[in-house]
């Protein structure tokens, strides 16, 4: 199941924040199912870990809503619901519109230069229909608008809210049409960035994650998830 990231034990003890990343990794990779049980025993297992340091794990991810926590039965992780979505996604657009602002106040040229390449890049996976590749960047550029910013108060509450949403972003790009309509998108977000139109670049990545919302809940609401635990 998590051979891919897994295959071996750590042969040195691995750090509270390693196992954090690598539990968010399985997590944000589909490897760790919504409404399933986390697999504690085989975790371990293939981390070289004892479970005290497994749990110490969840409850950080707990604390994040990625997990949550079942007394006396261990953690399942959580799921997603429509109504989430709607409830965070306008948070987010506030956030990254903040981050738009500020970004083009604070950004150097080396930084522009940084996010137009991830933005070529992008737009090469797009045009190959590679998905994966293509969200990937997609993350890179966001993040590294939010860090141009050079607020880490705000970095820090975005962090807190962007996990849960990591995960269910992609399904807005399920279909070609609204794919080609992002890409279109951070066409004008990279200009407006150049510009250093901070005004614009606010509208243009909130509207950016609104337009997700009404395709990411449906696709939230036709995924059924087994209850099976592990």
């Amino acid at each position: 199941m998590f051979a891919s990231l897994t295959h071996t034990q750590i042969r040195k003890p691995l750090l509270h924040e390693e196992i954090v990343a690598r539990l968010r990794t399985l997590i944000f990779h589909g490897e760790l199912l919504p409404d399933v049980r986390v697999p504690e025993k085989d975790l371990c297992q293939r981390f070289g870990i004892s479970r005290t340091p497994l749990r110490e794990a969840l409850k950080v991810l707990a604390s994040e809503g990625l997990i949550t926590l079942l007394p006396n039965r261990g953690a399942r992780v959580t799921r997603l619901t429509p109504a989430d979505a709607e409830e965070l996604f306008p948070i987010m657009g506030a956030l990254e519109a903040l981050s738009g602002e500020l970004a083009c106040l604070r950004a150097s040229d080396s930084d522009i230069a940084e996010i137009r390449a991830l933005h070529y890049q992008m737009a090469l996976h797009h045009a190959r229909v590679e998905h994966h590749q293509y969200s990937q960047l997609n993350q890179a550029i966001h993040r590294k608008i939010m860090e141009t910013a050079r607020n880490p108060s705000l970095t820090s509450v975005y962090d807190g809210l962007e996990g849960r949403v990591r995960r269910v972003r992609y399904l807005a790009n399920s279909s070609r049409q609204r794919w080609n309509e992002a890409m279109f998108e951070h066409e004008a977000i990279l200009r407006a960035l150049e510009d250093r139109d901070g005004e614009q670049l606010a509208v243009l990545l909130k509207s950016h994650l609104m337009s997700k919302l009404g395709a990411v809940k449906r696709a939230l609401g036709s995924i059924s998830y087994s209850s099976e635990c592990l």
